[in-house]
Protein backbone atom coordinates (compact mmCIF):
# COMPACT_ATOMS: atom_id res chain seq x y z
CA UNK A 1 0.00 0.00 0.00
CA UNK A 2 1.12 3.30 -0.92
CA UNK A 3 1.36 6.34 0.62
CA UNK A 4 -1.82 8.29 -0.63
CA UNK A 5 -3.11 4.78 0.14
CA UNK A 6 -2.00 5.14 3.41
CA UNK A 7 -3.12 8.82 3.93
CA UNK A 8 -6.78 7.59 2.26
CA UNK A 9 -7.12 4.75 5.08
CA UNK A 10 -6.42 7.02 7.86
CA UNK A 11 -8.93 9.85 6.62
CA UNK A 12 -11.92 7.60 6.06
CA UNK A 13 -10.85 6.28 9.71
CA UNK A 14 -10.75 9.39 11.30
CA UNK A 15 -14.21 10.19 9.77
CA UNK A 16 -15.53 6.82 10.97
CA UNK A 17 -14.27 8.01 14.28
CA UNK A 18 -16.04 11.19 14.51
CA UNK A 19 -19.32 9.83 13.37
CA UNK A 20 -19.08 7.70 16.29
CA UNK A 21 -19.08 9.95 18.37
CA UNK A 22 -21.48 11.87 17.26
CA UNK A 23 -23.61 8.74 17.31
CA UNK A 24 -22.83 7.93 20.79
CA UNK A 25 -24.37 12.04 22.02
CA UNK A 26 -28.07 13.40 21.05
CA UNK A 27 -28.11 14.43 17.64
CA UNK A 28 -27.25 18.16 15.98
CA UNK A 29 -30.38 20.50 16.10
CA UNK A 30 -28.72 22.70 14.05
CA UNK A 31 -27.22 21.75 10.31
CA UNK A 32 -23.86 23.63 11.10
CA UNK A 33 -23.40 21.25 14.02
CA UNK A 34 -23.25 18.01 11.63
CA UNK A 35 -19.89 17.04 10.62
CA UNK A 36 -17.62 18.64 7.95
CA UNK A 37 -14.92 16.79 5.34
CA UNK A 38 -15.25 13.40 4.90
CA UNK A 39 -17.42 12.59 8.02
CA UNK A 40 -20.17 14.59 6.33
CA UNK A 41 -20.43 11.97 3.81
CA UNK A 42 -21.06 9.12 5.90
CA UNK A 43 -24.45 7.72 7.03
CA UNK A 44 -25.50 8.26 10.40
CA UNK A 45 -26.43 4.98 12.10
CA UNK A 46 -23.61 3.24 9.88
CA UNK A 47 -24.02 1.90 6.16
CA UNK A 48 -27.29 1.14 5.39
CA UNK A 49 -28.56 -2.65 6.15
CA UNK A 50 -25.94 -2.96 9.04
CA UNK A 51 -29.38 -2.26 11.38
CA UNK A 52 -32.96 -1.09 11.36
CA UNK A 53 -33.90 2.55 11.15
CA UNK A 54 -35.25 1.96 14.93
CA UNK A 55 -32.21 0.21 16.26
CA UNK A 56 -28.99 1.88 16.85
CA UNK A 57 -28.20 5.66 16.61
CA UNK A 58 -31.06 6.78 14.39
CA UNK A 59 -33.75 5.66 16.41
CA UNK A 60 -32.90 9.25 18.36
CA UNK A 61 -33.87 10.81 14.99
CA UNK A 62 -37.71 9.72 15.97
CA UNK A 63 -39.85 7.33 14.69
CA UNK A 64 -39.67 5.56 11.08
CA UNK A 65 -43.29 5.83 10.55
CA UNK A 66 -43.26 9.53 11.11
CA UNK A 67 -44.88 11.24 8.36
CA UNK A 68 -45.50 15.00 7.66
CA UNK A 69 -47.99 15.54 5.87
CA UNK A 70 -49.01 19.38 3.13
CA UNK A 71 -51.64 20.49 5.29
CA UNK A 72 -49.25 20.30 8.35
CA UNK A 73 -50.27 17.77 10.39
CA UNK A 74 -48.04 15.14 11.93
CA UNK A 75 -48.67 10.87 11.94
CA UNK A 76 -47.07 8.20 13.93
CA UNK A 77 -48.31 4.58 12.62
CA UNK A 78 -51.32 6.35 10.67
CA UNK A 79 -52.02 8.51 14.10
CA UNK A 80 -52.40 12.05 13.48
CA UNK A 81 -50.69 13.19 16.45
CA UNK A 82 -51.75 16.23 19.12
CA UNK A 83 -49.16 18.16 19.08
CA UNK A 84 -47.45 17.90 15.53
CA UNK A 85 -45.21 21.26 16.21
CA UNK A 86 -43.17 18.48 18.63
CA UNK A 87 -42.14 16.31 15.94
CA UNK A 88 -40.93 19.88 13.39
CA UNK A 89 -37.57 21.25 13.73
CA UNK A 90 -36.40 24.31 12.50
CA UNK A 91 -36.75 24.87 8.61
CA UNK A 92 -33.17 24.30 6.99
CA UNK A 93 -32.82 26.91 4.20
CA UNK A 94 -31.57 26.49 0.77
CA UNK A 95 -27.70 27.34 0.89
CA UNK A 96 -26.36 30.48 -0.90
CA UNK A 97 -24.20 28.77 -3.34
Amino acid sequence: MGEREQDEARDVEAAKEEMHRLEEGDPPQKIEEWPEGRAKYLTYGGPEGTSGYDEGPTRKLGPSSLEHHEDGSVSIEGEKVDDPERYKGERIEDSEE
